[in-house]
């Protein structure tokens, strides 16, 4: 949305609210006026009521929402804009000035989705997004130069998240020229640190909680690839256009988040199962307890994205 926006209008004032913790994504952001942060783990309705003035006295010809909860919902109707945007499935939606109809069913990516929302200003093409590291950001990555790929393991939800024992069994069984990289932020460093406890591959190094979130996508950008849950980081890699080989466990490309690298690997089962996919965003445990949606994912496929 802010790459296509900046095309069409260059000299706009374009700010955008995240959720704090997310706000250094855009550090130093070249089209970005301001980032707005909601800080919704302590209390969080009065922040989001603080926000929203923030937003009212800005005066904004225009608020897009992307998002499908009441929160954000809230901040776009009553943020005094002339234009107020979002999706039809948001709870305020009755007050928007234009709706958009999401659908998950029709194949199309998020981006396109998003898309929609700023069509009747902009166009009908798709935008890749776009993150901006910065000379500091490769700088701080300069010295992993050989040959290397880059895992984040981690995930918030249980079952988008390849399980521990078989990342140690791709690890372990990963060509030996390689470097291997495992990234993620300061609550992954545990998960990490344990799987290079328990592989027996010595070219292993723990980057999780030490690297930013662009020092981060600045590695991932000269990996020969990258491996990923259906997570954050597959959205860093396309915002990088790094290669990427993306897990898929209980969620299903189809949905609309899958990659938008150049070099892009989808990895799921090969099992017909009844039960995937499960839910959109992950669960906090298998409902059938046997997990068969990773389970049965082969470590040959993931070694054939290398190989």
């Amino acid at each position: 949305i802010v790459e296509k926006l900046h095309n069409y209008f260059p000299a706009a004032q374009i700010d955008l609210l995240v959720r704090k913790g997310n706000e250094g994504l855009l550090d130093d952001h070249p089209f970005l006026h301001e980032t707005l942060i909601w800080n919704k783990k302590t209390n969080k309705n009065k922040n989001l009521f603080n926000v929203l003035k923030k937003i009212r006295r800005s005066k904004y010809d225009c608020v897009i929402n992307l998002q499908r909860f009441a929160s954000t919902g809230l901040l776009t109707a009553f943020s005094g804009a002339k234009e107020k945007i979002g999706f039809d499935k948001n709870p305020f939606s009755f007050l928007f000035t234009k709706k958009v109809k999401h659908n998950l069913s029709n194949g199309k990516h998020e981006v396109e989705r998003n898309n929609e929302l700023i069509a009747h200003i902009t166009d009908s093409n798709l935008t890749k997004p776009v993150l901006y590291p910065s000379v500091e950001n490769y700088r701080e990555v300069k010295e992993y130069t050989n040959l290397y790929v880059c895992m984040m393991p981690a995930s918030v939800w249980f079952t988008k998240q390849y399980p521990q024992d078989k990342w140690v069994e791709l690890i372990d069984n990963f060509p030996a020229e390689y470097d291997i990289y495992l990234l993620g932020g300061r609550e992954d460093e545990t998960l990490c640190v344990q799987i290079k406890g328990m592989t027996s591959n010595k070219k292993v190094e723990v980057l999780a909680g030490k690297l930013s979130f662009l020092s981060s996508a600045a590695l991932m950008k000269n990996a020969v690839m990258n491996y990923t849950n259906d997570s954050a980081p597959l959205h860093f890699a396309s915002a990088v256009d790094a290669p990427v080989t993306s897990i898929f466990c209980s969620t299903i490309p189809g949905f609309g988040f899958y990659p938008l690298s150049s070099k892009s690997i989808v990895v799921e089962t090969k099992e017909i199962l009844a039960c995937k996919p499960c839910s959109l965003h992950g669960l906090k445990a298998c409902p059938l307890g046997h997990f068969k949606c990773a389970r049965t994912i082969e470590t040959s496929q993931l070694l054939a994205a290398i190989l």
